[in-house]
């Protein structure tokens, strides 16, 4: 009994309780879901009020004028902003135009001494961009530039072609002075050290001169590393010197107008009819049909093919409807000179490019167009470095067939090379070579006649523009060494043929064939026995 009377005296409280609680939660609801007030949200109006709809207009009103002086404060920002990025612009260039970069470099030629500034302060940044104090990264192995090294009478280089050799003196006037004048600069900076002027130090020569290293990295300059006797045994005195490029300068802009430059083809030619069947191939494809601003000139010497060489100049003249050729007949002893020298004085128009080719000779359009480029009368003659092309039985020994010529047209190490020793190749203009003396007639034959004349340009006022070009080889024909030859000519005769054959690697595998296909026998035989 008296827990039940407990129970009932606890029961009310309890209802209490939970009415105060359940009030307390509905007071912190309404609190949490009621409207802010202005300072932070407007309150919407009841939805029972009679003025709902026109309080929502209100309310919409007001949030629309918000939002669009928002907008606003926007757009002044942004335009402080560009106002503010223009200024820090114009300060930049300020600084730029005081200051170059090594690739923003204005000489002010208005003022000298900021002119000399200028330059100055771009030389200084090519050596901060050049290897000089620090490598930088590459990305293989062949983008490193390769040190050549030197020292008072030798160069020792890598690219060396097929008339430079691995160690050989300076033949070039422009290398060679180069290096006596570095030498002499290290001379000169060692008997004339920086401070301790009253101290006596010895005097250093070009003898104390032991070896040197350079390279030229060719949009910074030439780095030098010399090294020099020191005072004692196993001491050595090394200079660091730097010959920055300077900024590129425009020197001419102008329009060159090629479309009415007519190139004279001269080949001279005796026998050789299949030779000169291939020529013409070439010579209606690039120079009819694509160039057509062309003329052939043929000086045939004796009369053994010449019907059958005529039968195809013909023969081209009448199914490629050309008339642009002649064809002179001597009956003589072949001779290069004397048949280049009678083509460019036969002509009797304006004058023309000369072109002195062989039978033997591919080119394209292309070269033409170089041909013409690089001539100018007066001033300059083109003597391009043709791509030299290698025996096609050797170089497509692996292959089921030789493919065509043009497929075989590659510049590849595997396919030829340049061949720097050449100088039969040549254009310019005729009145050039009238004015410089034409070839020396007295040398016979084939070769000599070219190297003669190619002198006689370097010994004038012209420029000689001599480079590789993409559009012109030499089709490879088997070289004879006659047996009345001396045994040193003869020598040298083979080693000039075995040039033309292959490359080293290719010449490598013919003679260590035999090698080779025993390794292949007895892997074919350990593959059976397993």
């Amino acid at each position: 009994m008296m827990l039940r009377r407990g129970f009932i005296i606890f029961l009310p409280r309890l209802a209490g309780l939970l009415v105060v609680a359940c009030c307390s939660v509905s007071i912190v609801y309404m609190l949490a879901c009621t409207p802010r007030g202005d300072s932070q949200q407007l309150a919407l109006p009841r939805a029972h009020s009679p003025t709902a709809k026109e309080g929502y207009e209100a309310v919409l009103q007001e949030r629309e004028e918000q939002h669009r002086n928002y907008i606003v404060s926007l757009k002044k920002q942004i335009t402080q902003l560009k106002a503010e990025l223009q200024g820090r612009s114009e300060k930049l260039k300020s600084v730029q135009d005081q200051f170059p970069g090594p690739l923003d470099t204005r000489l002010d030629h208005s003022s000298p001494q900021k002119a000399q500034a200028n330059l100055l302060a771009f030389l200084r940044a090519q050596i901060d961009r050049a290897e000089v104090h620090s490598g930088v990264k590459l990305s293989t192995e062949y983008a490193a530039v390769p040190f050549e090294s030197f020292t008072l009478q030798k160069v020792y280089q890598l690219e060396t072609g097929l008339t430079r050799h691995p160690e050989e003196k300076p033949v070039r006037k422009d290398k060679r002075d180069e290096l006596v004048e570095v030498i002499e600069l290290a001379v000169g900076s060692l008997n004339d050290p920086e401070g301790d002027g009253n101290a006596k130090h010895r005097v250093y020569a070009a003898s104390d001169f032991v070896e040197g290293i350079y390279r030229t990295e060719k949009d910074k300059g030439t780095l030098y590393e010399l090294t020099f006797k020191g005072d004692a045994k196993h001491q050595f005195k090394k200079i660091v010197l730097f010959r920055p490029f300077g900024p590129v300068m425009k020197v001419k802009n102008e329009n060159v107008n090629m479309a009415d430059t007519l190139i004279n083809v001269i080949v001279p030619l005796a026998k050789r009819a299949s030779k000169f069947r291939q020529f013409m191939q070439n010579f209606r494809e690039m120079g009819i049909q694509q160039d057509g601003r062309i003329h052939l000139t043929v000086v045939y010497f004796g009369k053994e093919q010449m019907s059958e060489v005529k039968s195809i100049l013909e023969n081209t003249s009448k199914s490629a409807n050309f008339k642009n050729f002649t064809f002179v007949q001597l009956n003589e002893e072949f001779s290069r000179g004397k048949g280049l020298d009678v083509g460019a004085r036969v002509w009797k128009g304006n004058n023309v490019v000369l072109f002195f080719c062989d039978v033997d000779i591919y080119f394209t359009a292309e070269f033409l167009n170089s041909c013409r480029l690089n001539t100018q009368p007066g001033k300059k003659v083109f003597y391009p470095v043709l791509f030299s092309q290698y025996n096609p039985s050797i170089i497509y020994s692996h292959q089921d067939s030789i493919p065509p010529l043009e497929q075989q047209l590659v510049i590849k190490k595997e396919t030829g090379f340049w061949r720097d020793f050449g100088f039969g190749m040549t254009c310019q203009y005729r009145s050039d070579f009238i004015n410089i003396g034409g070839f020396d007639l007295d040398i016979k034959g084939w070769g000599g006649e070219d190297v003669h004349l190619y002198r006689k340009y370097l010994h004038s006022n012209l420029l000689v523009v001599r480079t590789p070009v993409r559009g012109l080889f030499h089709l490879w024909h088997e070289k004879r060494c006659p047996a009345e030859l001396s045994p040193e000519q003869y020598r040298m005769c083979m080693q000039s043929k075995a040039m033309n054959e292959a490359s080293h690697g290719q010449l490598g595998m013919l003679l260590f064939r035999q090698d080779i296909e025993t390794h292949l026998r007895r892997q074919k035989l350990g593959s059976k026995k397993t």
